[in-house]
């Protein structure tokens, strides 16, 4: 606060009147202006810093207080939106959704709401839980590209020189693809990429070859590109001549993410992609088409390869839809469909996320389907890789095992990023989005929701290697933690809600 300074007498009466005004202001005129479209819990953790260090606490609520992206990414991806209504208003439900539960109907009736994109029949995908094995598909699909690849992916790194053989498959992949004429377009986050051992080298190996490359959400202030430093694109997608796609929870890094530490202690992370064919590859297209719109100003979605009328109308493979998210909607499209569908579940509601920090709706969400009858079962990480993540998630703990919840956690050193969930034989849902408020409010996500038995069969078997290794935590275990565990987790809940 500025009147502790104040009373040493440090300085002349006036400036001291005037620190003291500038003190009541600012905490007065925020008062005002921070609950504006916050929830509460929210607007409490902002006040709670500003009550304490004013002056601080506005310049950083100036920095990271607002999480809407500017006015020019804004227009673009209504545009977007806009026209991909138009394009697919004439699309109807896939007969076979009639078969399906009504909450089913609901939750596409939403989602096409929220974003425009289609329910849509017809599509075939691969759960891919290899990590060397994603990549290695990857690059022979990248090498029997015949018009144009699209890849936009959180996290794009070099292989150090002694750990080879996983993300150098696909740039080599890249390379030859550019070189035999096919249009090659990168996109990866300006400040995760950064932030990894060999941005520069990566970058200056794009241009050799010819990529053309772009980062997404640039934080550059010298060249006029600022928005809030955290908020990021954590996309992760692949698409192929509009045939082929890859999308879920993997960055294209290799598994011990370039970290010193990681490769001390043997971790890596386990995750989980989806290689896509049907006419699901087109609405992964439109999203990376969306992204390469909102970095370059140039639109896409007239060069992209367009389902016929007859890939449209086929009824053979898997109904899925596709949900763009991030603080380019108005809305929170994924919590909104992620809570829709675990009140709806009637039997077992089952969630993998490395990142389990919920706001309030969605601990009501999965405490009431627990509390209910519904058979819950969360698998987290033993030991997370982030710090503060990690402590405010476990202070959810206590109320979710008490709730009936059951919670299995992967072992340490490795990392659990697979992302996905599975609602009664009726529902399945994975992607990039994690189940904390990053991924609801500050990161651009994307995530698939698949309809029927066999899909959450398929999510179903990918979890059952994730339980098989995994140990469950039970309330009395949880209970008998030293209190000082307890006290660093309480804290790190407060920064959950600062967005």
């Amino acid at each position: 606060m500025l009147w502790p300074v104040a009373e040493f007498g440090m300085f002349p009466q006036w400036l001291t009147i005037l620190m003291w005004i500038a003190d009541v202001a600012i905490r007065l005129l925020l008062l005002g202006i921070v609950p504006g479209n916050r929830r509460p819990a929210t607007a409490m953790a902002w006040l709670l810093i500003i009550f304490f260090l004013p002056l601080p606490g506005l310049v950083l609520f100036l920095l990271v207080g607002s999480f809407r992206l500017g006015g020019q990414r804004r227009s673009r991806q209504e545009a977007v939106n806009e026209e991909l209504r138009e394009a697919t208003e004439h699309l109807e439900l896939p007969n076979e959704v009639g078969h399906a539960p009504e909450y089913v109907r609901s939750a596409a009736a939403l989602t096409r709401h929220l974003t425009g994109f289609p329910m849509l029949d017809g599509s075939h995908f691969e759960f891919i839980t290899d990590y060397r094995q994603s990549l290695h598909r990857m690059a022979q699909d990248i090498d029997g590209a015949q018009k144009y690849v699209n890849l936009i992916f959180y996290i794009f790194s070099e292989d150090p020189k002694d750990r080879q053989g996983y993300v150098s498959e696909v740039l080599q992949a890249l390379e030859r693809a550019q070189a035999r004429g096919v249009k090659v377009r990168v996109l990866f986050d300006h400040i995760a990429t950064l932030r990894v051992t060999g941005y520069f080298s990566l970058k200056r190996r794009l241009r050799e070859a010819g990529i053309e490359f772009h980062v997404t959400m640039p934080v550059r202030p010298l060249r006029g590109q600022y928005q809030r430093p955290d908020l990021r694109n954590h996309r992760k997608i692949l698409v192929i001549d509009g045939e082929i796609g890859y999308t879920g929870s993997q960055n294209l890094i290799e598994p011990g993410y370039k970290r010193r530490s990681a490769h001390a202690m043997g971790r890596e992370w386990v995750d989980l992609m989806a290689r896509v064919t049907g006419v699901t590859v087109t609405s992964l297209d439109v999203v990376f088409a969306t992204d390469w719109f909102a970095e370059t100003g140039r639109h896409l979605l007239g060069e992209l390869r367009m389902p016929t009328d007859e890939e449209y109308r086929r009824t053979e493979g898997t109904i899925a839809q596709v949900i763009p998210s991030g603080p380019g909607f108005v809305t929170e499209n994924n919590l909104r469909l992620f809570n829709h569908l675990f009140y709806a579940a009637k039997h077992r509601l089952t969630v993998v996320s490395p990142y389990l920090v919920p706001d309030d709706s969605m601990l009501y969400a999965i405490t009431t389907a627990a509390q209910r009858g519904v058979e819950v079962e969360l698998f987290v990480c033993r030991k997370a890789d982030q710090f503060m993540v990690q402590h405010a998630q476990q202070s959810y703990y206590e109320a979710l095992l008490r709730s009936g919840v059951r919670i299995h956690r992967y072992p340490d050193p490795d990392v659990l990023h697979s992302k996905l969930f599975t609602v009664d034989d009726d529902v399945a849902v994975f992607g990039s989005s994690n189940m904390d408020m990053r991924s609801f409010s500050l990161n651009m996500e994307v995530s698939v929701m698949l309809v029927g038995a066999e899909s959450v069969d398929a999510l179903t078997q990918v979890v059952q290697q994730y339980r098989e290794v995994s140990e469950e935590l039970t309330l009395d275990e949880w209970l008998a933690r030293p209190r000082s565990h307890r006290w660093v987790d309480n804290v790190f809940r407060l920064t959950s809600a600062l967005q």
